[in-house]
């Protein structure tokens, strides 16, 4: 029998399920994260390096053209960005491993703070960068008639073509970051709440 979230024993001892319900719910935050960590890690480099090592050569009146990422501002700052939340989740995904070894690894505030300080960050950076590179992404690709820019995937289909799978990588890595920016604010203001005898919090 359980009343009040407390189970009754044959034997009348009462036997506590709250502790146990919230080491269940942490172990599921904390495998989500380390789930989205990996994710991001991957897509982000794969982002880099579907964009950073694309190039085509065309010929047009007898000059050879050299389509490549550093032409467009907005997709050198993606590359960067990329890079950037790639090496940071890779520094979070040790922490992840390190506390799953371990079992038991204190998460202090301080220790929150920063690290929901760097998952926002992570996520605006991301959601900057997807934003300016398809911006330009869409010029490029329908051009812009009254500044007479042409479309310029016309003439570099292959180029536009892995460019706008590296855009779509970065986009789910962007996606992934608002969500770990929840959990990590999740993890921080839970620190915070009506159960500080429990300031011992497991991650």
């Amino acid at each position: 029998m359980s009343f009040g979230g407390i189970g009754i024993s044959p034997g009348n001892v009462a036997v506590h399920h709250g502790s146990y319900n919230a080491k269940a719910v942490e172990r599921k935050v904390k495998i989500a994260e380390l789930v989205l960590r990996v994710l991001i890690l991957g897509l982000g480099v794969l982002a880099a390096a579907l964009i950073g090592f694309d190039s085509e050569v065309k010929v047009i009146f007898s000059i050879t053209k050299k389509a490549k990422f550093t032409d467009m501002k907005a997709l050198v700052f993606l590359v960067i960005v990329d890079g950037i939340v790639a090496a940071y989740s890779l520094v979070q995904v040790v922490r992840c491993i390190m506390g799953m070894i371990r079992g038991s690894v204190l998460f202090s505030k301080p220790l929150a703070w920063i690290i929901f300080s760097g998952d926002q960050a992570m996520a605006y950076l991301t959601l900057a960068a997807v934003a300016a590179a398809a911006e330009s992404s869409v010029i490029g690709k329908f051009g812009q008639p009254e500044l007479q820019w042409m479309k310029t995937c016309d003439f570099y289909g292959k180029f536009c073509n892995q460019i706008g799978e590296g855009i779509a990588s970065s986009v789910v890595v962007s996606l992934c970051t608002l969500v770990l920016s929840c959990i990590s604010a999740y993890s921080l203001f839970r620190l915070y709440g009506g159960n500080k005898g429990k300031s011992n919090t497991r991650w």
